[in-house]
């Protein structure tokens, strides 16, 4: 398809310019017009569409679903979220939370996380005209600070609420097997290449903090996080724009300006320093947490790719080695998994690219069983507790 209202307004400078004249070689200093704006990567990731609007409102015509169907309580329920600083005080408890039109006033505050509404006044009403998705949409949260789903943005963070084959199949535009293909995945999980191979295996939404470190920034390391920005700018957002990986087959040529590659190292540098959130305290017990650091190095064998400062040997590795299903990374260009780097994994259950895992129990059941490792019940347990404090 990886967020306060707030945003930077970045910075201009002014240069001096230096010039000779064409008769007589007479040098002459001068004030130049104010450079361009620096691109600024909080911005592309909260509220940049690429001109994805193309897709989600001349195709899918979402504009037309969102005033007639998607109420914030229903907005809500698949996982959308509510940026509180974004909202004057008191909105929302006087607004009509079973009202499009409250959803359409939101929109025109900028105030649905990952959604980019156009919003016309005229003679007293609002209408949504255009409508288009960012990044944010599905790598950022809130902290329901005010209410679940309504609350200060968590940038980054996956939004494992969130049903974008439920908010995909509102299009008018579907017929009714797109529909039920993609009512069938479920809050949380996303398929990247269904709209490229016409298959249908949905994978969890990652974390995107935490990747400062990381060579391998996706789960079948096709390329590095600018590789899959652009990738999903393009193929899925639907932005205006141009990916060719011949590995996959694909070759997508921009129609019109490209809107997404000049934005690409910002976008980059602002993901990059997403820090992974600290476990909170009291989440892990400590001391069985120390036992479990000897576990993870020791009898259980995770150090042996699980290593460094980002918990990951940045290599990739075929299914059956780690006991991984294969058909997801049958649909990648490497046909093999990387070693995930842990990041704060208290965070963002299930686990696993397909979420297989549903809790770190089972995490570490699986590799017991798939590395034939002989760990006792104690040590599971605070193997358990160490994995919760990274």
């Amino acid at each position: 398809m990886s967020l306060g209202s707030s945003r930077p307004q970045g910075w201009g400078r002014t240069r001096a310019a230096l010039g000779l004249a064409a008769a007589g070689a007479v040098l002459w200093v001068g004030a130049a017009p104010a450079a361009e704006k620096a691109p600024d990567g909080r911005q592309i990731f909260r509220f940049d569409t690429f001109g994805d609007e193309r897709l989600w409102t001349d195709t899918l015509r979402m504009h037309e679903v969102i005033p007639k169907a998607v109420d914030p309580t229903t907005a809500l329920s698949v996982g959308l979220k509510v940026d509180s600083d974004a909202l004057p005080p008191g909105l929302i408890e006087s607004a009509d939370l079973k009202s499009p039109a409250t959803t359409v006033a939101l929109l025109k505050l900028d105030a649905v996380v990952g959604v980019k509404g156009t919003v016309t006044s005229e003679g007293g009403k609002d209408t949504l005209t255009r409508v288009g998705i960012t990044c944010a949409l599905c790598h950022s949260t809130v902290d329901d600070s005010v209410a679940p789903g309504i609350g200060k943005r968590l940038d980054g963070w996956p939004n494992r609420s969130l049903n974008p084959g439920a908010i995909i199949a509102l299009s008018p535009a579907l017929d009714a097997d797109k529909k039920k293909v993609y009512q069938s995945w479920g809050a949380g999980k996303y398929d990247p290449r269904f709209n490229q191979d016409g298959k249908s295996f949905p994978v969890l939404i990652p974390p995107a903090y935490g990747l400062a470190a990381v060579a391998h920034d996706t789960y079948t390391a096709d390329g590095d996080i600018s590789y899959w920005n652009n990738y999903v700018a393009v193929t899925q957002m639907g932005g205006q724009g141009a990916f060719k990986d011949p590995r996959l087959g694909i070759d997508v040529k921009p129609q019109g300006p490209d809107l997404v590659k000049s934005k690409l190292p910002a976008l980059k540098a602002y993901q990059h320093s997403l820090a992974r959130p600290a476990a909170r305290a009291g989440s892990f017990d400590r001391a069985a947490a120390e036992r479990g650091r000897d576990v993870f190095s020791g009898a259980a064998r995770c150090a042996s790719c699980h290593s460094g400062s980002a918990f990951t040997d940045d290599k990739t590795h075929a299914p059956e080695e780690t006991g991984m299903e294969a058909t997801y990374a049958a649909r990648s260009a490497t046909k093999r998994y990387r070693t995930t780097p842990l990041r704060a994994l208290w965070q963002h259950a299930p686990y696993f690219h397909d979420g297989s895992a549903s809790d770190l129990a089972a995490v570490v059941d699986h590799y017991a069983g798939a590395l034939k490792l002989s760990l006792t019940p104690a040590q599971k347990n605070d193997l358990i507790e160490y994995l919760k404090s990274i």
